[in-house]
C-alpha cells in the first residue's frame, strides 16, 4: 500500500514514516483514553473484561498500521522460526535479548494477533512520554521503580515494593489472556555496558532474574509457558531512525516455548534463598543457550549486500 515510499531518499522516507507513526498514535490513543475512563466509571469485572478486549483490539490495530508503514519503507527480509504453537487464548511470560529500541517493534510485528497483547514492564519515568505514556497507562502496563542495593540498604522499608507493584499489575491480568513481557537484561546491550559488567556472555548482558520471578510469584499458575525470543540483526544493532528510514535489510527471529518448572510456582523470590539461587541458575542456563544461539546466527547470517 505504501510501496511508493521505497522510491524516496532515506531522509524523506524516515520523516514520512515518523509522521505516519505520530498520526497513527494520535488516532488510536482516543479509544484507549475513553476505555480507561469507562472502566473507572464501571469497575465491574464483566465490564472490565469487555472493555479490555476492545482496548486491546485498538492497540493491535495500531500495531497493524505500524506494520504497514514498516513494510512500505523497505522490504525487510524476515527469517522467523517458532511462531507455530502460539495462540491468543493462553497467557505467556515473554522475554528477549535487548539490543535496540527497534526490538519492541520487531516483537510487536511478529507476535501481534498471534499471541495475546504484549504488556511490557516499564520504568516509571516513561509514563511522562507524551501521549504514548498515557496509552501505556490506559493499557495497564506495569510501571516499575527499581531501587539500587545501596538505596535499599539505607531505606529497608522500600524492600519488596517492586513485588507489590508487580502483584498489583498482574492481578488485573487475570480476566483476559495476556503476554507479560520483560527484558531480562534490563537495559540495551552496548559494548561499554558489556565490559563494565564483565559479562560472561559474548552477545548478552547478565540477566536479571528478579523481574520474571516476581511475575511467577504473582501469576505462576496462570502462565502457559515462557516464550523465549532471540533477535539478531545481521547488519548490526540498528537505531530507531534506521527502522523509520527503511535501512534495515534483514531481521532474524527465533522463538521457543520453554516450560516453566513447577517447582518455581508459588515461591517467594525475596525470602526463599534456596529458590532464589535455583531460579538464577535456571535463568543463566537459558542465557547460555541464547548466547550460543546468537553465535550460530552471527556465523550463519552474513550482513546483506546492497
Amino acid at each position: 500500500m505504501l510501496k511508493f515510499l521505497r522510491l524516496l531518499p532515506a531522509p524523506v522516507r524516515g520523516t514520512l514514516a515518523a509522521l505516519l507513526l505520530m498520526l497513527n498514535t494520535l488516532v488510536f490513543c482516543w479509544p484507549l483514553f475513553i476505555g480507561a475512563l469507562v472502566k473507572a466509571l464501571l469497575p465491574f469485572q464483566a465490564a472490565r473484561r469487555v472493555i479490555n478486549v476492545a482496548m486491546h483490539w485498538s492497540a493491535e490495530s495500531w500495531i497493524s498500521v505500524n506494520k504497514t508503514w514498516m513494510d512500505g519503507v523497505h522490504p525487510t527480509q524476515w527469517d522467523v522460526q517458532g511462531l507455530e504453537g502460539l495462540d491468543q487464548h493462553h497467557t505467556y511470560l515473554v522475554t528477549s535479548n535487548h539490543q535496540s529500541w527497534v526490538d519492541i517493534l520487531v516483537l510487536q510485528y511478529q507476535l501481534n494477533r498471534r499471541a495475546p497483547f504484549l504488556k511490557f514492564f516499564l520504568k516509571r519515568e516513561l509514563i511522562w512520554v507524551p501521549v504514548i505514556g498515557l496509552c501505556w497507562w490506559a493499557l495497564e502496563f506495569p510501571f516499575m521503580k527499581r531501587f539500587s542495593k545501596e538505596f535499599l540498604h539505607k531505606h529497608p522499608e522500600k524492600r519488596g515494593q517492586d513485588l507489590a507493584t508487580t502483584r498489583k499489575a498482574c492481578e488485573r491480568y487475570k480476566t483476559n489472556p495476556v503476554s507479560v513481557f520483560n527484558f531480562l537484561e534490563g537495559t540495551r546491550f552496548t559494548p561499554g555496558k558489556h565490559q563494565r559488567q564483565a559479562s560472561p556472555f559474548r552477545y548478552l548482558l547478565k540477566p536479571k532474574a528478579g523481574g520474571i520471578a516476581f511475575v511467577l510469584d504473582a501469576m505462576g499458575e496462570q502462565l502457559t509457558s515462557l516464550v523465549n525470543v532471540t533477535i539478531h540483526y545481521p547488519q548490526g544493532n540498528p537505531s530507531f531512525w534506521s527502522l523509520l528510514s527503511g535501512q534495515i535489510r534483514q531481521i532474524v527471529v527465533r522463538i521457543e516455548q520453554t516450560p516453566i518448572p513447577r517447582e518455581f510456582i508459588g515461591k517467594n523470590y525475596d525470602q526463599d534463598e534456596v529458590y532464589r539461587l535455583a531460579f538464577q541458575q535456571w535463568v543463566n542456563r537459558l542465557w547460555e543457550v541464547k548466547d550460543a544461539q546468537l553465535a550460530t546466527l552471527h556465523a550463519e547470517f552474513a550482513p546483506p549486500r546492497d
